[in-house]
């Protein structure tokens, strides 16, 4: 089976801190698999509070997750504190993908990397929209526009 093969570039121009909590692990002592897409998205949310933004409101419109991929690197255990950077890559007409890291702080280890693929959407008619211009012009000159995933990522509408 092949397996995800995420590229990043060194650096990822946002970055916060998560602590884990006795919640986000499970039997097997370390971080659960699906709690890591939680860790993410508080990330993601507070990557747009970073630029002024809500999830619901980039220039007048919001967004919605159209697909995500990430790759395991290391055990994450109880107590550590995660730093997660993010930036913004390969913009399309209707959207991007929000690439990310988690590391350990103290150890520098990396656990997670991973791409999200986000859709500007107008909640109040239920359609994608183009992304905002100043979103695009504030985010697009910072990012990389490379292929995060091997195979290809699903396509962004």
């Amino acid at each position: 089976m092949t397996r995800i093969q995420i590229k990043l570039p060194e650096q990822l121009p946002f970055s916060t801190e998560l602590v884990l909590y006795q919640s986000h692990i499970n039997y097997g002592g370390h971080l659960d698999n699906a709690l890591l897409l939680t860790l993410v998205s508080e990330a993601r949310m507070r990557f747009f509070k970073s630029l002024g933004y809500t999830e619901l409101n980039v220039e007048g419109v919001g967004i919605i997750v159209s697909d995500a991929a990430l790759q395991y690197r290391s055990e994450a255990f109880y107590g550590e504190v995660m730093v997660v950077q993010m930036g913004a890559a390969n913009f399309s007409r209707k959207g991007c993908d929000l690439l990310w890291r988690m590391n350990e702080q103290s150890s520098q280890r990396e656990v997670a990397r991973g791409k999200t693929g986000i859709v500007f959407f107008d909640y109040a008619t239920h359609q994608t929209v183009p992304v905002p211009h100043a979103f695009r012009q504030r985010l697009e000159p910072h990012s990389t526009n490379t292929d995060a995933t091997e195979p290809s990522p699903l396509p962004i509408v």
